[in-house]
């Protein structure tokens, strides 16, 4: 976390949480979805505005965690801005002999592979749960055809509490937070 949102939290410690403005697709991209995004549906069906500027996605991914609910969010100052996930709160992409790196650039190893029913690649890692992109899957393939990666089938519905991830912290906020929300 940086230092900045450290001295905001000790100066504001009570700022409201803010549900369903931020959401994490499946390719590692973040969206900002406001008002009239929101009201068209939940996400990723009603994804909002891709987030491109390069200096507000790298200060996400610095300060991107989770809570002990297993709630994705980023600390945005004294705030808490929940994350929506198409799928998983990590999305991989791997590298020269299997590396894996988040899509926030964090390095991760491998723990366990999951296929899930739609023939979708997660892995297991030590900072958490993930989807291997979508560009990445060849060489995901190549690595499970050489029995490096030995992938276990887990029904999609199963992910998140078998891995400890909410996909929509708005859908179960607390009823203050709600009236705090949007």
């Amino acid at each position: 976390m940086d230092d900045i949102v450290r001295q905001a939290l000790a100066k504001w410690p009570n700022v409201p949480h803010c549900y369903g403005w931020l959401g994490l697709d499946a390719r590692g991209n973040w969206y900002m979805r406001d008002d009239r995004t929101q009201a068209a549906g939940a996400f990723p069906a009603s994804k909002g505005s891709l987030l491109t500027h390069e200096k507000l996605v790298d200060f996400i991914h610095r300060n991107y965690e989770a809570d002990e609910r297993g709630c994705w969010f980023f600390q945005n100052g004294p705030q808490r801005v929940y994350v929506e996930l198409e799928t998983a709160p990590w999305i991989w992409r791997l590298g020269a002999g299997l590396s894996v790196t988040s899509h926030s650039g964090r390095a991760a190893r491998t723990r366990q592979c999951i296929l899930d029913e739609q023939g979708r690649l997660f892995l297991d890692t030590d900072i958490g749960f993930g989807l291997v992109h979508t560009l990445d899957m060849e060489q995901a393939s190549d690595a499970i055809e050489a029995k490096l990666w030995l992938p276990q089938e887990l029904a999609s519905s199963e992910l998140p509490s078998r891995f400890a991830y909410v996909r929509s912290p708005q859908a179960i906020q607390p009823a203050t937070a709600k009236e705090n929300a949007g």
